[in-house]
């Protein structure tokens, strides 16, 4: 169902980012407010720079959100979902840098199949 939804936003205009928050925030109900996903934003594009894949910002988000109650560090298996998600996210896709992967997987459906295969990756850690 993830990878259904993240088409769903990914082909609605939404960035890589945006569609993973989103789609994390349907499926495993995080109770995200619309202003609270709009956060997310900034991280498409590797940040609009090409550095960390902002579907796995996205997925870091969509952890955060399901796990923290307060603060961060008061969350102690924070650190340890974030680290298996980087780690799926390298296993699944080569890489987590978004230039990177554009090289690898950008194709006439934008960034699509890095998307999906990062609900891949988020799936793992979610459930």
């Amino acid at each position: 169902m993830l990878k259904e939804r993240a088409t769903e936003y990914y082909n609605n205009g939404y960035n890589c980012a945006e569609t993973i928050i989103r789609a994390a925030n349907d499926e495993y109900r995080l109770g995200l407010t619309e202003e609270a996903m709009k956060l997310c934003g900034g991280f498409g594009g590797g940040m609009g720079c090409g550095k960390a894949c902002g579907a796995l910002c996205g997925g870091i988000s969509a952890i955060s959100a399901k796990l923290i109650d307060t603060k961060a560090h008061e969350t102690p298996e924070l650190r340890a979902d974030c680290t298996r998600l980087v780690a799926a996210f390298n296993r699944i896709l080569g890489d987590t840098e978004c230039k990177n992967l554009k090289a690898k997987y950008y194709s006439g459906s934008g960034c699509l199949e890095t998307v999906l295969l990062g609900c891949e990756a988020l799936e793992s850690v979610m459930e």
